[in-house]
């Protein structure tokens, strides 16, 4: 394969080894050689159909370049920094076993549009395997939020006890943060899937190109409505970036919240040996590296979202060389996005919960205050005055070092003198949290039921 440059024409000196090296992408623009390939004979197949190519040498092309793809496939191909990116690579490669009929395929267009063209259709495809990756984990978080659509643990404001919760409630809640993702994720796939090709450099083309016709066979929804937008846009690329860092800072806040949960200071969860490392020097070590590890990969695609807006926050129209920078902070931030969801969905069916741990925990910080309030409030007294009654009766038990479920009734009547045997039935958490009996509750029943309509809406 010839290493010599397609605009070499212009120039009277050879490029300088280094800059060459510099300012080549081959090394991380090859990932996209089957859409550079697939973008490439849909170019050819419409040339021919306008009366551009023949169909000679419109066949001529596609069966060279779909030999090319088998040979990369099979990591047979001869990759040339001296050609720059993998699109001067394969065009070359053509060239060398088609003849001049490769020479052709570049007839109206530009790498300008080519690159832009290659990146929407990689982004697309990685775009549905996220979308598929996210059911997996969402499928996961559901049954496992059915599995313990009972068991009670503290609810937490502030990490200080605030109310007792489910289990399943809480898989939940992790739940509905990932369904945002996802239409994030679908909605983001709307405006990658139009198609710059036709765009040529920045001004369109003279041929009498259809482009219409190219998007169709590339399945986009269609052309790209103005040339040098179309060439110089990377609004996709950040908008995918952007989704991408919710999606990480959601992961990662569940990350933490399994790193505290199974530490031994909290005991309610144990992760299986397979996500956990030990310690170099510490024998009795068990360290949640997996979620540490997406917890910290989430600043890394956090960093992908500002290199990106930086990149393009000064750019004149329409194509700059600056856009080269814009594989490698995408390509590594759906890389990490899709591992993390990976491994995410393979850890949370072999969580095992700490029942007793749980209870133990929900049953200090005085997590049923609310509900003795919500009883004097259904008794007549204002909400404002059971608040400050129920205040005083911490207070009391702060002292003695008891819940408010250990008084008895005589000493629940020294703060409001019309509360029954009945307060101990709201006193419970079983009865607190069978008390949220609605839409969005925490509730056994209700977590049922919203599990029930989380299957439906991911069928």
């Amino acid at each position: 394969m010839s290493d010599s440059k397609p605009w070499a024409g212009r120039f009277a000196e050879p490029t300088d080894a280094f800059v060459e090296a510099f300012t080549a992408s081959v090394e991380f623009d090859r990932r996209l050689a089957p859409y550079d390939i697939q973008g490439s004979i849909a170019h050819a197949t419409m040339l021919a159909r306008q009366g551009i190519l023949s169909a000679a040498e419109r066949d001529a092309i596609v069966n060279g370049l779909q030999r090319i793809g088998e040979r990369i496939e099979a990591g047979e191909f001869r990759w040339s920094v001296a050609l720059e990116d993998v699109h001067m690579n394969i065009e070359a490669a053509l060239t060398d076993a088609i003849g001049s009929a490769g020479k052709k395929l570049h007839t109206g267009r530009s790498r300008n549009d080519q690159v832009a063209t290659d990146v929407r259709l990689w982004l697309r495809a990685e775009l549905a395997e996220i979308g598929h990756a996210l059911r997996r984990l969402q499928h996961a978080l559901l049954e496992l939020a059915e599995r313990e659509a009972e068991t009670i643990l503290p609810g937490f404001t502030h990490l200080q006890t605030a109310q007792p919760i489910t289990f399943g409630h809480h898989m939940l809640a992790w739940f509905e943060m990932l369904e945002r993702d996802h239409e994030r994720m679908a909605d983001c796939a709307k405006r990658v899937n139009v198609m710059p090709l036709g765009a040529a450099a920045l001004a369109g083309t003279t041929y009498p190109i259809d482009r219409a016709f190219t998007a169709r066979e590339l399945g986009f929804d269609r052309p790209a409505d103005n040339s040098l937008d179309a060439v110089s846009d990377r609004d996709f690329a950040i908008e995918f970036a952007a989704a991408a860092s919710i999606l990480m800072m959601h992961l990662s806040r569940m990350s933490e919240e399994l790193i505290i949960w199974s530490s031994a200071q909290f005991a309610f969860v144990t992760l299986s040996d397979s996500f956990c490392t030990g310690s170099s020097i510490m024998p009795q070590k068990k360290n949640p590296d997996v979620p540490e590890l997406i917890r910290g990969k989430s600043g890394r695609v956090f960093g992908h979202l500002m290199a990106l807006l930086t990149l393009m926050k000064s750019q004149p129209l329409a194509y700059n060389k600056d856009n080269q920078e814009d594989k490698e902070p995408l390509f590594d931030a759906v890389d990490n996005v899709k591992g993390s969801l990976k491994v995410f969905a393979d850890m949370i069916p072999a969580i095992s919960c700490n029942h007793a741990a749980m209870r133990t925990a929900a049953l200090q910080g005085f997590a049923t205050a609310t509900d003795l309030a919500d009883y004097l409030v259904r008794k007549g007294t204002p909400f404002r005055d059971a608040h400050e009654v129920v205040g005083k009766a911490v207070a009391y038990c702060v002292d003695r070092g008891c819940d408010l479920a250990e008084l008895t009734l005589d000493e629940l009547r020294g703060f409001a003198t019309h509360i029954d045997a009945d307060v101990f039935d709201v006193l419970t958490l079983e009865g607190s949290v069978a008390a949220r009996d609605h839409h969005g509750g925490t509730a056994p029943a209700q977590v049922r039921a919203a599990i029930a309509r989380a299957r439906e809406r991911i069928a």
